[in-house]
């Protein structure tokens, strides 16, 4: 078993597990944690399949990948948690369950 064989099924397993999570929390913040969890596992495995041989030059591309890919997972972070902010200033609530819930006992108008 290599070095990047066990890095890769760590990264896999970080990603189930961060999925998991996205599926079973109602609460917005959770499940954007989650969402970042699973980015970790996908970044682990990128990085893990980005492996070089002793006599070939490193390729740049996989590492400029996931470069990009902290740095764009970061900023939709951020713009997720304003919107959660938003929406907690106006209905009150952070969960898909009480939102429901608000809007079964709100009066038709």
């Amino acid at each position: 078993m290599s070095l990047a064989f066990l890095y890769g099924t760590t990264g896999m397993i970080i990603f189930v597990l961060g999925f998991r999570g996205l599926i079973v929390y109602a609460h917005f913040i959770r499940k954007v944690m989650a969402i970042n969890v699973m980015g970790s596992g996908i970044f682990m495995f990128l990085i893990a399949m980005a492996h070089r041989t002793p006599t070939d030059a490193p390729d740049p591309v996989p590492h400029a990948m996931v470069l990009t890919g902290i740095v764009v997972s970061v900023s939709a972070t951020a713009f997720i948690l304003a919107l959660i902010v938003r929406l907690y200033n106006v209905t009150g609530h952070t969960s898909f369950e009480e939102i429901a819930a608000q809007t079964k006992e709100a009066p038709d108008v």
